[in-house]
């Protein structure tokens, strides 16, 4: 159903093509965005959203990417990566993908986006995690990424208001969320994934996008930072 607010709106999704990125683009075209799907994996987008092929981890790439982009209103930082690679034993290249993806290409990804934009400004939500409030017990390098996108997130936020520039920049940042995700960060764990499934009902991709299109409807005077959600079984 399409919403006023998006309408003649132009919006980038990345990591479109799975779990949440695919229900955030899905909500937002259907609200009457047009929204470009920025992923490695173009065959998987919801219906009419414009695929960009691109492999985050290589800044080469996303500068290809947002050079056909010549006016953003809205960005959505959705791609991730979540392995298990713990500080005291985990693989360095594990370590050095999460921050390439999960860290410096959301950077990229909004210092690209802040060139597109309006000179009334935009809107840039991060899909960061609770991982970035609170380490878990095998939170390992991966929250550490999480912490920084709250870092980078209000850095980014503390520049524009200095400048003058009414881009609102905010995060939400969700618990256990059933997406493909999980079975890259439970692999070799499979049976503990199973029992988490069945201890609770984890957040769906539609849950976030729900808060992501809430976040996005907010008047322009106000400023909504971070929304952490959990599915209510989840202890921390």
């Amino acid at each position: 159903m399409n919403d006023s607010i998006f309408s003649g709106k132009t919006a980038l999704v990345t990591g479109a093509s799975s779990g949440m990125g695919f229900a955030i683009a899905e909500r937002l075209q259907q609200a009457g965005a047009q929204v470009f799907g920025l992923c490695r994996n173009t065959d998987n987008l919801p219906a009419d959203v414009t695929a960009i092929q691109c492999d985050l981890s290589d800044p080469a790439q996303i500068d290809d990417a947002f050079s056909g982009i010549k006016q953003l209103d809205i960005l959505i930082n959705n791609a991730g990566i979540a392995m298990l690679a713990g500080i005291s034993d985990g693989d360095p290249a594990d370590w050095e993908l999460m921050w390439r993806v999960n860290v410096h290409a959301l950077a990229i990804c909004c210092q690209k986006a802040l060139d597109v934009f309006p000179e009334s400004g935009g809107q840039i939500i991060n899909i960061s995690s609770m991982s970035g409030h609170r380490v878990p017990k095998t939170g390992g390098f991966y929250a550490p990424t999480k912490f920084a996108v709250r870092a980078i997130t209000e850095a980014l936020r503390s520049e524009l208001r200095f400048q003058g520039n009414k881009t609102r920049v905010a995060t939400v940042s969700p618990g256990f969320v059933e997406t493909p995700l999980l079975d890259v960060y439970f692999a070799g764990r499979e049976d503990q994934l199973e029992k988490t499934k069945a201890s609770m009902k984890m957040l769906q991709p539609e849950d976030v996008a729900e808060s992501v299109m809430h976040m996005l409807r907010t008047p322009d005077h106000v400023d909504l930072t971070d929304i952490q959600m959990r599915c209510t079984e989840q202890k921390s």
